[in-house]
């Protein structure tokens, strides 16, 4: 009897060790707004992986505001891969050592398979008639952002507004165009009712418990919004002048190579730049990186668009001038809020 016992326990556990070779699993870490995106890419991978390798994919996801994200990785949340809605993520992520900080390099596009844009959200029939940035600081004007402290999506926000107010004093020197844009956000952050952690929870702020007059947020957002919500007669309004938010990934090349998930997180990042993807992408409100895939979606509405870097001289510049304690946002909603 005991001879069979243990055959039977060998023969179970043959059966569990094959078991879990033909599994594997990523965890994905990514930003706050991205969620429907994911619940429709990950399945389309894990198919096609299963095809190529017989194994069983599991995609776990994470979402958040994005530093939030970030902190949570560097604390020792287990992400194989990051996918991000700002380069500063990662490059955090990475001074923290738990990836190379040539991360940028180690895919097509800078790492960015997608983009996005600020743009405004207004309710039916736009009744605060909002058009662009100067009607965002008018009085009586309730704007809804999440907070730049822990949101990229308030980052670009922020900044989308601060090169919109230097630009309308281009004729003055840069000390006086700086000190403009100063005056122009605190009258903004003004009409702020609330700062909510992540550009999901601003959209609740303002969809849900119907609070604000504006929505800033990003277009694949803004989008969303108005198909989540048909009924809530949400429109889109597109500024100006805006900024270009490129959608970064890596690969936590520390956690893949301890979990030994290194070559399933690179072929899932670079499934990101194939068309069934960056069709996914454009279907979630996305502007994408292949010119096949752009040019069938001619939805997208033309933009006059800026890059952080072209602007503010990089995300290493911005950061610590803007959104490190003490800079002008702290300042800016200092003064606001008195």
């Amino acid at each position: 009897m005991k001879t069979i016992a243990k055959y039977i326990a060998a023969v179970l556990a043959l059966i569990a060790g094959a078991a879990d070779a033909s599994a594997a699993g990523l965890l994905n870490v990514s930003y706050d707004v991205a969620r429907a995106l994911y619940e429709e890419l990950n399945p389309v991978f894990a198919a096609e992986w299963k095809a190529k390798t017989g194994e069983t994919l599991t995609i776990d996801q994470s979402h958040a505001g994005s530093s939030k994200q970030a902190r949570a990785v560097i604390d020792g949340l287990p992400a194989d891969v990051v996918t991000m809605n700002s380069p500063l993520d990662i490059d955090v992520i990475a001074k923290a050592g738990l990836l190379p900080t040539d991360w940028a390099a180690k895919f097509p596009n800078a790492a960015s398979p997608s983009w996005s844009a600020i743009v405004f959200v207004v309710r039916r029939g736009n009744p605060k008639a909002i058009k662009d940035w100067p009607d965002l600081v008018k009085p009586n004007t309730a704007v809804v952002l999440p907070n730049p402290k822990t949101s990229g999506n308030g980052r670009y926000s922020y900044l989308a507004a601060w090169q919109f107010a230097r630009t309308q004093n281009s004729a003055d020197a840069g000390v006086q165009r700086e000190l403009a844009a100063f005056e122009f956000e605190k009258k903004l952050l003004a009409n702020v009712p609330v700062l909510d952690v992540g550009g999901r929870d601003a959209s609740v702020t303002f969809a849900q418990r119907s609070i604000g007059d504006v929505l800033l947020t990003f277009e694949s957002e803004a989008r969303a919004l108005r198909t989540t919500f048909a009924n809530g007669g949400f429109e889109i309004v597109y500024p100006s002048l805006t900024v270009r938010a490129d959608n970064p990934v890596a690969v936590v090349a520390r956690n893949a190579d301890k979990k030994g998930t290194s070559k399933l997180a690179e072929a899932y990042l670079q499934f990101h730049y194939g068309k069934p993807a960056q069709e996914i992408f454009a279907k979630n409100g996305l502007r994408v990186v292949d010119a096949d895939v752009t040019k069938a979606h001619a939805d997208f509405p033309a933009l006059k668009t800026f890059t952080v870097d072209e602007a503010f001289g990089g995300w290493a510049k911005a950061q610590p001038e803007h959104f490190a304690a003490g800079g002008t946002f702290d300042k800016a909603i200092a003064e606001a809020k008195k």
